[in-house]
């Protein structure tokens, strides 16, 4: 049989397609073992996974304290002051640290958030004219959302209309005796809601009864754990109501607690700290005169400051994004990294400072604190001092000594020694309304401006109730690092 020269053609043209395929299929297989080859996967060995890190990024006015080791406590006994030894070695992991207290100006910027999310609340409210672009409820295709407030909508503070001037002005009030327009306290909640990783994590809390106890011998208990979960909310008259929930695990809901805070400072506390003083001057201009906005807040209670910390995160995480969700929290310190960082991580200082007495050699106090039996001014200030007045320690942290005493967030109990782990030591404990109130105590530390030398050691703690609001106790806030962000810790 002859074939024709065109149908000769065709079958040429299709080999040569299949020939050219089966070339294209060993050079890929090639090219795939070499790139196999080149990570170091050839023969099945695990080579592991790879991946990119979020590097945070460093935070404003923080310094970084590097994890570290020391021995913990009092190393000495004092007869006079009845302190007993008690030091330990224990462990801390690095977590950046405020270099100085928090400010009336850092804190006015809280409280000036919460009054225009309030604000924004009732300009959006139809009692107010319901101006929905201050509060998007909708996504860009119409659909339903989680409603949540506009803050790219200015306040129309100048040239507002009639309701929204209503609104603004709902969060003012007229002082009766003055007749001075200031906010109005009572109004400035904050409501924020924190999910216990902790007990979230325990074994005794898990849902699947067969994991709560790996050892096989003992029966496997199908009844429910029992949890506890703080709870908070409004009443139809406008007041807070706090609760603590028992009941049983139902899932991981039951470990979001839910917090409701007035978090204006107590500006009385000048007056009530001290009988028969006249301290009404600060009553009036501490924390509302910018002349004191360098000055360490004060009036605040711990949880006025917990709530401080979760807006702090909050605010950080809407800024970054996507990527805010890998910051770590701010955070009160624990009574272990407040000491850490106060030593500067040396055993054998009891002050942020190395030498035993207060001052350098040319007189030049370390600290601002009561030297003298009713001297309060020989270190220069009579009350607070500014932030960052005085020398900072080795880690370059200031007023870890006198200022203002700092909350942590350890509870305090006297046993706590026994109760901690060698390794980041905490002990903490969520009061319930109902609980003594003996078991409301949290522990401060690094004395304050009223407070005598001794006071001051860093090796030492002292307590308050967690709802008391006093002139001499502020707080700063620390953050757990992650990344490899370099720090501005300092060491001699």
């Amino acid at each position: 049989m002859r074939i024709s020269e065109t149908t000769n053609s065709k079958l040429f043209s299709r080999a040569s397609r299949l020939v050219g395929l089966a070339f294209a299929a060993v050079a890929s297989a090639a090219l795939v073992g070499c790139a196999s080859m080149s990570r170091g996967g050839a023969g099945g060995e695990v080579t592991g996974v790879g991946g990119s890190t979020f590097a945070e990024p460093t935070p404003y006015g923080m310094v970084l304290v590097d994890r570290g080791a020391w021995a913990m406590g009092a190393a000495k006994d004092d007869s006079v002051w009845g302190v007993r030894s008690n030091a330990r070695g224990v462990s801390v992991d690095a977590f950046w640290m405020d270099e100085t207290e928090v400010t009336n100006s850092k804190y006015k910027q809280f409280v000036f958030w919460v009054r225009d999310s309030i604000i924004r609340e009732r300009l959006a409210d139809p009692a107010f004219g319901g101006n929905e672009a201050f509060k998007i409820e909708e996504d860009k295709e119409g659909n339903p959302i989680t409603p949540y407030l506009n803050w790219n909508k200015p306040i129309p503070w100048r040239n507002a209309n009639e309701d929204e001037q209503r609104a603004i002005e709902s969060v003012y009030r007229t002082n009766p005796i003055t007749g001075k327009r200031e906010l109005d306290p009572t109004q400035l909640n904050y409501r924020y809601e924190i999910f216990n990783h902790t007990e979230a994590a325990k074994r005794k809390n898990r849902l699947d009864a067969t994991r709560r106890d790996y050892n096989t011998d003992n029966p496997v208990n199908h009844e429910l754990p029992i949890i506890s979960k703080d709870t908070a909310y409004f009443t139809d008259e406008g007041e807070i109501v706090r609760e603590t929930v028992t009941r049983p695990l139902t899932g991981d809901y039951d470990f979001l607690n839910t917090y409701i805070v007035n978090i204006y400072p107590d500006t009385t506390v000048w007056v009530n700290d001290f009988d028969n003083s006249y301290n009404e001057q600060y009553t009036r201009l501490y924390f509302a005169n910018a002349g004191y906005n360098n000055y360490p807040v004060v009036g605040v209670s711990w949880d006025q400051a917990n709530a401080f910390a979760n807006w702090r995160t909050d605010y950080l995480r809407r800024s970054l994004g996507k990527e805010g969700v890998y910051v770590e929290p701010y955070r009160l310190p624990t009574e272990a990294e407040w000491e850490f960082a106060a030593r500067a991580g040396n055993s054998e200082s009891s002050y942020p400072w190395s030498e035993t007495l207060p001052m350098d050699e040319r007189g030049c106090f370390y600290a601002n604190f009561k030297p003298m039996d009713g001297d309060y001014v020989r270190d220069g200030h009579l009350i607070t001092s500014p932030v960052g007045t005085y020398t900072a320690n080795d880690f370059g942290l200031f007023d870890m000594a006198g200022n203002v005493s700092e909350w942590t967030s350890t509870a305090f109990t006297e046993s706590i020694d026994r109760l901690t782990s060698d390794i980041n030591p905490e002990y903490r404990y969520n009061a319930a309304i109902e609980d003594p109130y003996k078991m409301k105590r949290k522990i401060v530390r690094g004395g304050s401006w009223k407070d005598v030398m001794h006071n001051l050691r860093s090796d030492l703690r002292q307590w308050e109730y967690q709802n008391e609001q006093r002139s001499y106790i502020g707080f700063r806030c620390v953050r757990s690092q992650i990344g490899f962000a370099k720090g501005t810790q300092k060491k001699k």
